[in-house]
């Protein structure tokens, strides 16, 4: 069998394991990142696609069907031994229910569970709908991807050659809108500091990092996860937050620590995101860029396609945005980021049954 396998290998062909060996069929993945941020793709899973078949549940529904029912998939592919503590994942859906007039679905998989929209994994799944197949009629120089996320449908606009996809990605956001500002929060180790609050698809709390004797910057980067860790677990106690369409859009996601620089300006702003479990985004955060977009245009910061960079304090990628237009009749804009996207690889995942960690660890 070595010698097979030794074979396999000498003529180019990576050795496959021994058909015996898997209990359960296999689990494939294309690798991307945008800025930094890993997505981990999941291009289909037939438990999800059986349960829109025979239920026609909407996209929220089918994320609470897949949290009760297939979480070992998460768990597996997110976690260690086969993720890590910064892992993202996408899980594409196919079915008329969850995907209705889009070009797809997914659901947005992190260490600790799901969320309802994820900026960096738009950008990618952007390119991953064109060069996959899932856009029927791709149209040269760029290409319109409809993608339906939990929080409601976001628009990618994806360079295309012809022959495969390209950088850089954008999209326009669902309404993004300011929840709340100068919100004083009490912040236990920390003392009182003043919050925004803003929805970019979810919500997230803003504030100067330097607020909390911090800089974004220079400090270290467990310093600025613990401090921003705790300044969501008090809004979350302290500050209660409504969605005006469904409250199943209604938690903070996270807290994002800035530079302060919010007054518009040529000059990139900095800034870190901590989110979910503690887990950091390496990218400057799409549905971040998204919130605070909307944050600086109702304080009268920014005008409408005034185009912000914005950088992250972590791998120094950079991502772009803008105020597209207002929407409706509450104070909401739909905001257009952009950034890069890249694929890393593709992967053959594998669980046998007599491993107890089969299903993944959570280490921190």
């Amino acid at each position: 069998m070595a010698a097979e396998a030794a074979g396999a290998a000498d003529a180019g062909r990576a050795p496959r394991l021994p058909p015996r060996w898997l209990q359960a069929p296999p689990l494939l993945t294309v690798e991307m990142h945008t800025g930094g941020e890993p997505l981990r793709v999941i291009p289909r899973l037939e438990a999800a696609e059986a349960a829109v078949a025979s239920s026609r549940l909407s996209l929220l529904a089918l994320q609470r069907h897949v949290a009760a029912t297939q979480d070992h998939v998460r768990r597996a592919l997110v976690h260690e031994p086969r993720g890590h503590r910064g892992m993202y994942g996408a899980l594409v859906v196919r079915g008329e229910a969850a995907v209705g007039d889009a070009d797809l679905a997914a659901l947005f998989l992190h260490g600790a569970g799901y969320s309802a929209m994820c900026g960096h994994a738009v950008l990618a799944l952007g390119r991953f709908a064109l060069d996959y197949g899932l856009v029927a009629a791709p149209r040269c120089p760029e290409t319109t991807v409809r993608l339906r996320c939990p929080c409601g449908v976001v628009t990618a606009f994806v360079p295309w050659d012809g022959w495969r996809s390209g950088n850089p990605v954008c999209f326009h956001s669902v309404p993004a809108f300011a929840a709340a500002t100068d919100v004083p929060i009490d912040v236990p180790g920390h003392g009182k500091v003043v919050v925004d609050i803003g929805y970019g698809g979810t919500f997230y709390a803003f504030l100067s990092a330097e607020q909390l004797g911090l800089d974004v910057c220079s400090s270290k980067t467990g310093d600025l996860v613990s401090a921003a860790s705790a300044v969501t677990e008090a809004v979350k106690k302290q500050f209660p937050l409504h969605h005006p369409e469904s409250e199943d859009l209604a938690f903070l996601y996270g807290t994002i620590l800035t530079d302060g620089k919010d007054a518009f300006s040529e000059e990139p702003t900095t800034n870190i995101c901590v989110f979910a479990d503690e887990q950091v985004d390496r990218c400057p955060t799409g549905s971040g860029v998204t919130a605070r977009i909307a944050l600086q245009y109702h304080k009268g910061l920014i005008q409408l396609n005034q185009s912000r960079t914005f950088r992250s304090s972590t791998t120094g990628s950079l991502f772009t945005g803008k105020a597209e237009a207002k929407f409706g009749d509450y104070s909401a804009v739909v905001v257009e980021v952009s950034g890069e996207a890249f694929y890393t690889g593709t992967a053959t995942f594998t669980m046998e049954e007599e491993d107890p960690l089969k299903h993944g660890f959570f280490f921190k």
